[in-house]
């Protein structure tokens, strides 16, 4: 019952926050979520626009394979988790190469255990026995 409460108590926190943008998850990263990027977005204007927070270490853009034109959305890594939540407050809505951005914390990627085997073409004929 105890263990009840104290997880209804930080789910009531976490609600009734006064500012949740200033409430961060634990394991918050130094990389952003950046989209609503403009087509003529480069990843260096994209660096340049978030360096003024802190030390950028990358800035994709996640472009078409086939067309080779930007998705519109893209990630930039800093050096230090305090530039990127400055960077979160600050560039979140603000507009870059005439369209307003959103910056969200990235999700952390997904890795898949390496042990589990994953089917490639069709199986491999059985050995004569």
């Amino acid at each position: 019952m105890a263990a009840l409460r104290g997880i209804s108590h930080d789910l009531y926190t976490h609600i009734s926050h006064p500012n949740p943008q200033l409430f961060f998850f634990r394991g918050f990263s130094s990389k952003l979520f950046v989209k609503d990027i403009s087509f003529s977005t480069t990843e260096e204007t994209l660096a340049e626009a978030f360096s003024k927070f802190g030390e950028v270490t990358e800035a994709k853009i996640i472009r078409d394979k086939v067309r080779n034109r930007s998705k519109g959305y893209g990630y930039v890594s800093f050096a230090k988790e305090d530039e990127a939540k400055r960077a979160l407050m600050d560039m979140n809505g603000k507009f870059l190469d005439g369209r307003a951005i959103f910056v969200d914390p990235a999700r952390p990627s997904r890795h898949f255990d390496s042990v589990m085997r994953v089917a490639r073409g069709p199986p491999e004929p059985a050995g004569d026995s």
